[in-house]
């Protein structure tokens, strides 16, 4: 029984927590809720940082979960600026930076990612970026800004969604980009082979430069500022700032120390949860970035690190902790502007796991459905600059059913009828 003399605490400031402490009160929870961020901003969401923040189209309100007086109204307590150091999950205590003990009922664990670093020589100069951080978009919009107007070189270590939507960015204010890439193809290990090249061919066109096959083996820099960096294939290009795009790593430190149950890297990393998103112990959650829910659609782990996956793994979570009947089972999904294209991607269909790609519409155009197809079933779709179209490529993918390529390949036959009446 959830009472008002519980304590919920959750760890982890971003859209995950937020959306979770916002659960708890809009299902009843009168206990206190206790939010725990290490940095001093409030909660905010991501996507801006590397869209429309870092473009400077939104302003730096746009990017916050709520407005800040929107805590102490729910009676959400917040500590900002504020790190945990421990989990005693013998006396349920968390205990923070400053030596605070906190004592829990429940505990949310929604700690993210962090970048990985270049582990190469000339890292510490001081134009070398991450980007995961508000004061990391903040700090690179103002970069970009300098860049466009000096003609400065930008290089991008990565062609994941981060890199490639900073490169949009950074071309958009004028600077000359080169991505570093050791894939033979832009987020060849999202998307594979056949739709990396629309994105190799997209940023091309815009200016940008890729060298592909690479890795990036040493920033080369004079009186502590970058001037050129090096590839393991004895190539020199100029550069001015570098970002490291090289993907992310899940915050598991602290559940590790506690002793939960984790993944293993190679199966995606994170921590191990059920569909209730419980860990191995039945009195701690984990949500968003660092959790890995073993998917019935896909019999796998999974762990997903796009804005869906925070904006409603917390309210999942939220529900769980109060006892209700939770099932996490949603489809992966996230989007992505670059330029003058849009896209939304549904599934999961990493190179290795389908035997076709098939096109709906008009790739050169760039309007068009892309489904990743094994045995005849969907295992992801992804609509660039097409609409309204998320519902019915879902239901395709959670449907199972075989479907008639032409069919699926004919914009004239409406993809709701290619859906077995009996699908979920």
């Amino acid at each position: 029984m959830v009472d008002e003399d519980q304590t919920f605490v959750i760890i982890g400031g971003g859209l995950t927590g937020a959306k979770a402490a916002e659960t708890l009160r809009e299902e009843g929870f009168s206990g206190r809720v206790i939010l725990i961020g290490d940095e001093r901003d409030h909660p905010y969401e991501r996507p801006p940082l590397s869209k429309g923040y870092l473009l400077g189209k939104a302003d730096r309100d746009s990017v916050f979960v709520h407005e800040p007086a929107w805590y102490a109204q729910h009676d959400v307590e917040l500590h900002l600026g504020q790190t945990v150091d421990l989990i005693d999950r013998a006396t349920r205590t968390v205990r923070l930076g400053d030596g605070t003990a906190i004592a829990y009922d429940k505990l949310l664990l929604a700690t993210g990612a962090e970048p990985r670093r270049l582990d190469v020589p000339g890292t510490q100069l001081v134009g070398v970026h991450h980007l995961r951080r508000l004061a990391h978009s903040e700090r690179l919009r103002q970069v970009l800004t300098n860049l466009g107007r000096e003609n400065g070189h930008l290089v991008i270590a990565g062609a994941g969604w981060i890199g490639l939507e900073v490169a949009a960015a950074a071309r958009s204010y004028g600077a000359e980009v080169t991505v570093v890439h050791r894939g033979p193809t832009p987020l060849h290990g999202v998307l594979g082979p056949e739709l990396g090249q629309l994105f190799t061919d997209l940023h091309s066109e815009h200016g940008v430069r890729f060298h592909f096959g690479a890795n990036l083996t040493e920033i080369v820099g004079e009186d502590g500022l970058v001037l050129a960096v090096r590839t393991d294939d004895g190539e020199e290009h100029p550069a001015h700032d570098v970002l490291a795009a090289i993907g992310a790593a899940p915050r598991t430190a602290l559940a590790q120390a506690a002793g939960l149950e984790l993944v293993d890297r190679s199966q995606g990393g994170g921590i191990a949860v059920d569909l209730a998103l419980r860990t191995s112990d039945p009195d701690i959650h984990a949500a968003g970035d660092i959790a890995s829910v073993h998917h019935p659609l896909f019999d796998r782990r999974i762990r997903v690190e796009h804005w869906a996956n925070a904006l409603n793994g917390g309210p999942a979570a939220a529900r769980a902790m109060l006892g209700r009947d939770v099932t996490y089972d949603r489809l992966p999904y996230f989007y992505s502007d670059q330029y003058d294209v849009g896209l939304e991607y549904s599934g999961w269909a990493p190179p290795g796991t389908y035997d076709q790609v098939l096109i709906r519409g008009d790739a050169g155009k760039r309007e068009f459905i892309a489904f990743w197809l094994a045995d005849g079933k969907v295992l992801a779709g992804m609509n660039v600059n097409v609409w309204d179209v998320t519902a019915p490529v879902q239901a395709l993918i959670r449907s199972g059913a075989r479907v008639d390529p032409n069919a699926l390949a004919d914009p004239a036959v409406p993809l709701e009828s290619l859906v077995p009446a009996d699908a979920d």
